[in-house]
């Protein structure tokens, strides 16, 4: 890969004229290409086989589709990067597209990742839990699973089947008696010996072969083991094992769809209507449904299909693993490309199908209806919450409907792990991705002081506005401010808004009002008398439903943090004592404050502390006393 073709600051022209003018210099390699506007903001993202004779497309005057013709209009200038290859163009592309988010790209939105049962290694009692995120832990992973609700219904049941057990580590080291889960027959409580390394080991095996797919087996030999403890009489241990087969029956059940011809896969589907879009993909994973997940891409007018899909892929597998299996509703541009780059990411063999015919196609159909539902229903939710964005600039005289909304609140009790939460809505809800939490920091700040705490998070906010939007035109400032409280909320704020220079952001206070009782809320604006809406306006339903979202995040957010200092030591203050090894002191000696008097040999004979760390703990605590 080679850097960046510097931009051509001095040129003047623009569109189809400015591209004619970088042909000159333009390579026949495979590469990436941005085209950026007059202020340098990105407005298209491409890649190429051949970077001159993909550009040469957009310096013809005629011959284009409106968003094209509008994007050659508005570009100013060009940044080219060459690559060794296509497929290396490909990963290039959607990864510059998911951080620069350009105007006229294909964009998936919504990109968390999923979460995965982990059976545990290195340890002889293996345990089961959800996991998220980079798979680093050693064991088993088994997913992904479109969500973390299909996972905890998943590991009920087969915590119910196989009695696995879900406490950490530190936790089954330190239980001296079963814990609750044993007593609801749960988990077989290997903390306190009540089932054998090697009986657990089998019931590990079974948990992963069931999760394999290997199902019929598991339930073959659990029937087999009651018909056996019947026969013997053992009705107590034939009655749970019963209760442990319809539980593993009431697995699949939840998983719905089986397909006997399917092993791994991921069912995309893809439904437009105009310029919206719904991908819905569907997990198949050890011939079960383990879940799907619809996405809403930004897509533009005259925009086909297969861009849609292509892009969607390359994004959606930028950091996650594809299976060896992906059936499309519809073909993509550059299958034999995507199928490079996806087999290269997973290092096996990835296969892209479009099924016509069969159990595949089957899925694939099941799948566009879902995703033809799915749209229908953001559609029909996003014209209502249009209608209420217009209500609501009705309501507060605004100039027009706000198309970012953003709410405040604290949280605290008697001024103590105070924390102050914004949270976001605009024409789609909530955006759950721009949500911020504020730990409050000022120490002049009087404990409790509300006024005190909301000024601290708006001028942080602003100063942070300020400084990575000057110019706003990222999207990210708001145009409607709601404050949880009254006049004096209000008048904290736009204090700290004059100390900034904002003057063109509406700001509303919502008060409790009369009784505190909802339905009764005031609305406080500067400069202005209290004012109501109508008890049965939507409008307030929908602020009503602003605040408490904002509410509820806000005490969300104090309560970990107040977990948080529950569970602190003057352990956390040592430097180089991590998590691990703050639970390995703990572990050996009881408590922190049995680390504070322990002497230097018995800190250097815990596992995990060397020798200059047992002298830093040493010194950090005797220093201290």
């Amino acid at each position: 890969m080679t850097d960046d073709i510097p931009i051509d600051r001095s040129a003047r022209k623009t569109g189809h004229g400015l591209i004619q003018d970088y042909l000159k210099t333009l390579g026949k390699g495979p590469g990436v290409y941005r085209m950026l506007d007059a202020q340098a903001r990105v407005l298209y993202v491409g890649k190429a086989r051949n970077l001159h004779a993909r550009v040469s497309n957009y310096a013809r005057p005629s011959g284009h589709s409106g968003r094209i013709a509008r994007m050659i209009r508005e570009t100013a200038s060009m940044m080219f990067l060459t690559t060794r290859t296509e497929t290396e163009a490909l990963l290039l592309e959607q990864n510059l597209i998911k951080q620069l988010k350009p105007r006229y790209n294909v964009l998936l939105r919504d990109d968390k990742s999923f979460p995965n049962i982990l059976v545990t290694g290195a340890h002889p009692y293996p345990q089961i839990k959800k996991h998220r995120g980079a798979k680093k832990e050693k064991g088993a992973y088994y997913g992904p699973f479109a969500s973390a609700g299909a996972v905890n219904r998943t590991l009920n049941q087969l915590q119910k089947v196989f009695l696995l057990r879900n406490c950490s580590n530190s936790m089954f080291d330190s239980r001296t008696r079963p814990c609750l889960l044993y007593q609801i027959k749960r988990c077989s409580a290997p903390c306190v010996g009540k089932i054998s390394e090697a009986d657990y080991a089998v019931s590990v095996r079974d948990a992963e072969r069931f999760l394999q797919g290997k199902s019929t087996d598991v339930q073959a030999k659990l029937a087999q083991e009651m018909q056996v403890a019947s026969d013997l009489m053992e009705f107590e241990r034939a009655a749970a094992l019963r209760d442990r087969i319809r539980a593993m029956t009431a697995v699949q059940t939840v998983q719905g769809i089986n397909p006997r011809s399917v092993r791994e896969a991921d069912v995309v589907a893809l439904h437009m209507e105009g310029v919206h879009a719904c991908v819905q993909v569907f997990f198949i994973r050890a011939n079960q449904n383990w879940g799907n997940k619809d996405f809403y891409p930004r897509v533009g007018p005259d925009v086909e299909e297969a861009e849609v899909l292509e892009a969607f892929l390359g994004q959606f597998y930028d950091q996650k693993d594809p299976p060896g299996l992906l059936l499309l509703s519809h073909a993509v541009e550059n299958p034999d490309l995507m199928q490079d780059a996806l087999s290269k990411k997973l290092g096996r063999k990835v296969e892209i199908a479009v099924p016509q015919r069969g159990e595949k196609a089957e899925l694939i159909e099941g799948a566009v209806r879902n995703a033809r539902e799915s749209l229908g229903r953001k559609l029909s939710e996003t014209a209502s919450q249009a209608r209420l964005l217009d209500g609501l600039a009705e309501a507060f005289d605004l100039d027009a409907p706000p198309g970012r909304i953003e709410v405040y609140d604290n949280s605290h009790i008697q001024g103590t792990n105070a924390v102050g939460a914004m949270i976001v809505a605009g024409p789609e809800g909530f955006m759950k991705n721009q949500y911020r939490k504020y730990n409050i920091k000022g120490e002049e700040l009087t404990p409790g002081d509300d006024f005190g705490m909301m000024k601290e998070v708006l001028n942080r906010r602003f100063t942070r506005l300020q400084k990575e939007d000057p110019d706003r035109d990222k999207g990210v400032w708001p145009d409607l401010l709601l404050i949880d409280g009254g006049a004096g909320q209000v008048s904290a704020v736009a204090e700290i808004m004059a100390e900034h220079g904002v003057e063109d952001i509406p700001m509303v206070g919502v008060a409790k009002g009369v009784d505190r009782d909802a339905g009764k809320e005031e609305f406080h604006r500067v400069g202005t008398r209290p004012f109501a809406l109508r008890h049965n306006d939507p409008v307030l339903y929908f602020i009503q439903r602003l605040r408490d979202e904002a509410h509820r995040f806000a005490i969300g957010t104090h309560r970990a943090k107040r977990a948080k200092a529950v569970s602190a030591t003057p352990l956390d203050d040592v430097p180089g004592v991590g998590a691990t090894r703050k639970r390995a002191l703990l572990a050996h000696f009881g408590s922190a404050k049995a680390v504070g008097r322990a002497n230097l040999a018995d800190l250097k004979a815990v596992d995990g502390v060397s020798e200059a760390l047992a002298e830093r703990i040493y010194a950090f605590f005797n220093e201290r006393g």
